[in-house]
């Protein structure tokens, strides 16, 4: 196989993956139409058979009307032959013939009308059924299919809060330490503060002569001298 081969084998099989792919992302609306498409053909068999039916009814109709025919003219011919008019009798007679062939037709048409309406009217009742029992399916389908993108949704907004959560528990953490560290800072500032104020007032109480100052080397030294 040549490149260009190749390539065009890749090239149908992205196509067909694109079709598939479309046929999937829509098969729901494929499906309901059809259905309405199975619907409107069952429809249109209804009219088929309806109409089956009014041509029988009609042919019935018409070959009641030329057994009457019939025997109105058996009685005309007999009547004819009673007069000893033959050649009366047998004009009446070819127009009961002609009746006759025409009901012979009739009936087969009658027939053939009565064959069609039963074989449709089988059909419709098993399209009927059958089409009842799609529908039925095509409900579940649509419920699973609800379930499933209700579940999607949930799923989707519970691994969103996990991550929202996450972040709520970052920013938290980070609140917590500056609140600490402003903690700690000031805590800092007390302290040193109190150390500052120690200090000046410890050097206002020894410039006074109240609080005693610091000890110096010759306060050390005469100690020495005095334990000597």
């Amino acid at each position: 196989m040549n490149i260009w081969a190749k390539m065009m084998t890749a090239l149908r099989g992205g196509v067909n993956e694109a079709g598939e792919a479309i046929v999937d992302s829509q098969a729901l609306r494929i499906l309901d139409q059809e259905v309405r498409d199975a619907s409107e053909e069952l429809k249109q068999s209804k009219d088929s058979l309806a109409e089956i039916m009014a041509r029988q009814k009609l042919s019935e109709e018409k070959c009641a009307n030329l057994k009457k025919q019939i025997e109105e003219h058996e009685g005309y011919a007999i009547k004819a032959l009673e007069k000893d008019d033959n050649a009366l009798a047998h004009e009446v007679a070819e127009k009961i013939a002609d009746f006759e062939n025409q009901l012979a037709q009739e009936k087969e048409s009658t027939v053939g009308f009565e064959s069609s309406a039963n074989n449709l009217r089988t059909a419709i009742k098993q399209t009927e059924r059958n089409l009842k029992r799609i529908k039925q399916q095509v409900d579940t389908v649509k419920a699973t299919e609800n379930v499933q993108r209700a579940q999607t949704a949930v799923a989707e907004r519970h691994s969103g809060s996990h991550s929202k959560m996450r972040t709520a528990m970052d920013s938290l953490e980070r609140i917590k330490e500056k609140q600490a560290l402003k903690s700690a800072q000031m805590s800092a500032a007390s302290e040193l503060a109190e150390e500052t104020s120690d200090t000046s007032l410890q050097t206002k109480l020894e410039e006074a002569g109240i609080a005693p100052s610091g000890k110096s080397a010759d306060d050390i030294l005469e100690r020495l001298k005095n334990k000597k």
